[in-house]
């Protein structure tokens, strides 16, 4: 069993093995995902159904919530890997957000202004006006490319068109690897989880046709699809249309790897309802980020972070994530769901 040793360097580590006693330099970069549970500013928007979100209801100090909301979600974003890289995420996707207003607010927080965060946004047809976006640290991730999905669902009663999160493309340069990133919000059970099914079946074709055309131009594309996914690694979406597979060495070419079936399948939920746990919350991988043998960077690692902090530690729904919104108006919790994050490694030169 390999042991790790942390150095203060951001983005290194020693990784000394038992059996020669040997010291490999590693080099490791934080890959997160967390819905940042009704991120809101304070103005209202005409097009939307923003008057609807939990900040806009707030009779009283709707603006001292909001900047507190702002902290609390830097606060957690700064500390996603930290323990393992002396680092926050190089990559981090993040859902439940109204705009870029309000992701300048959070990348400009003291917790993460050192990182010089950069992000990718686009406005999504979504009612209430929520969106899914990419911050990524800037200094070391080069952007080259995105673009945004369009999900089409119509209802199956009414024929009407269902206004969703499109989905995010972002393809770049991780200190010269290429990289891909898809983050997804898919469409909520509204209604009943049978009933709904088939909006998450189709968001999950989007997302395969997005990674046909990546492995299309490159087989051995590395590619990373991560989001709130409103569905558990077990069920049709992830299981059967993304065919993600919960064991590494049953992956082939141009396949899916779903490190979170291993958690939900030991009980592991990244949000809670009426005393069950669910998994919604999920990164994947292709499988060229699981092959050792080559230079690159490859799959270390996952984890959901779940630390006391964003914990509810009483009332009925303690044990559950400390949220930031209640019947009461603003908890100056965090959110509903617990982010997720795996650890990408390569040996340094």
């Amino acid at each position: 069993m390999s042991l790790l040793k942390l150095f203060t360097c951001a983005l290194t580590f020693l990784l000394v093995t038992n059996l020669n006693a040997q010291q490999k330099k590693f080099k490791i970069h934080t890959i997160a995902f967390y819905n940042l549970e009704n991120y809101f500013d304070t103005i209202n928007d005409p097009n939307t159904l923003d008057d609807y979100s939990p900040i806009m209801e707030l009779k009283t100090h709707r603006r001292e919530a909001y900047k507190q909301k702002t902290k609390n979600m830097a606060r957690v974003i700064a500390d996603i890997g930290r323990d393992f890289t002396n680092n926050s995420p190089t990559l981090i996707g993040v859902c439940e957000i109204e705009n870029e207003r309000v992701l300048e607010d959070l990348v400009s927080e003291p917790y993460l202004k050192s990182k010089s965060y950069k992000f990718i946004h686009f406005d999504s047809p979504d009612a209430r006006g929520i969106d899914v976006a990419l911050l990524y640290q800037s200094e070391v991730f080069t952007l080259i490319h995105q673009s945004s999905h369009v999900l089409k669902i119509y209802d199956e009663t009414n024929g009407k068109r269902v206004f969703t999160r499109n989905q995010l493309l972002v393809s770049g340069k991780l200190e010269n690897e290429w990289i891909h990133v898809i983050v997804n919000h898919w469409p909520s059970r509204r209604g009943g989880e049978a009933k709904s099914n088939y909006k998450r079946v189709a968001a999950a074709k989007l997302n395969k046709r997005i990674i046909d055309s990546l492995q299309i131009t490159d087989p051995y594309a590395k590619i990373i699809i991560m989001g709130d996914l409103n569905d558990n690694p077990n069920n049709q979406s992830v299981k059967k249309t993304l065919k993600a597979k919960t064991d590494r060495n049953q992956v082939g070419l141009k396949g899916i790897y779903n490190p979170f079936a291993k958690f939900y399948k030991e009980g592991f939920g990244t949000t809670a309802y009426r005393d069950a746990w669910s998994l919604f919350d999920q990164i994947m991988i292709t499988k060229p980020l699981l092959n050792k043998n080559n230079n690159g960077f490859t799959y270390y690692k996952a984890g959901i972070y779940n630390k006391n902090e964003v914990i509810q530690q009483t009332g009925s729904y303690k044990g559950y994530p400390f949220r930031s919104w209640g019947y009461s108006g603003f908890t100056n919790g965090f959110s509903d769901h617990f982010p997720v994050y795996l650890y990408l490694i390569k040996e340094a030169d």
